[in-house]
């Protein structure tokens, strides 16, 4: 296989990404498909933006185990976080958000970044899901909290006695 030029591959991929909402979803996935197989078969990358493409096309079954493939061949980075953001969605959607729970508490435990809101949104999600719905609230308005140009703290004691020890 040639040598991938990633940034030239990477700007392709946005690229396409850009014109998701032009395409039907079956040109859409064929174009990620012949993209991601510029790659090494079980590589990370082109497994997750595979799962993506079927998962953002209403494929969810088809993304499951692609996210899953994505993870065990050392997804890493910003990508490794999406996948478990977006598989946790998909098992929700898929009718296991008890799964998607148990998969968003451990991503909590990970190092910050731009994505913790999304951790706990689609956290906040699953939760609903399993009953946990005062949780879930207690959990969204935590993240809440931290973008409003008052009441910050008050939103966040509140959230705390919704969701303790989160």
């Amino acid at each position: 296989m040639p040598e991938i030029n990633w940034d030239e591959w990477e700007r392709r991929l946005a690229t396409l990404w850009a014109t998701f909402d032009k395409a039907d979803a079956e040109t859409f996935i064929a174009r990620i498909e012949a993209l991601a197989a510029e790659l090494p078969p079980e590589h990370a990358i082109g497994l997750f933006e595979r799962a993506c493409a079927q998962d953002s096309t209403g494929h969810e079954a088809r993304a499951e185990p692609l996210y899953r493939q994505a993870l065990a061949t050392g997804l890493s980075g910003i990508r490794r976080r999406r996948a478990t953001i977006q598989l946790a969605s998909t098992l929700r959607n898929l009718g296991r958000a008890d799964e998607g729970v148990a998969l968003l508490a451990a991503e909590r435990t990970m190092p910050s970044d731009e994505l913790d809101d999304a951790v706990n949104a689609f956290l906040a999600l699953c939760l609903v899901d399993v009953g946990r719905a005062k949780e879930a609230t207690g959990l969204a308005l935590e993240s809440l909290s931290r973008h409003l140009p008052r009441y910050n703290r008050s939103l966040k004691r509140y959230a705390e006695t919704l969701a303790p020890g989160e």
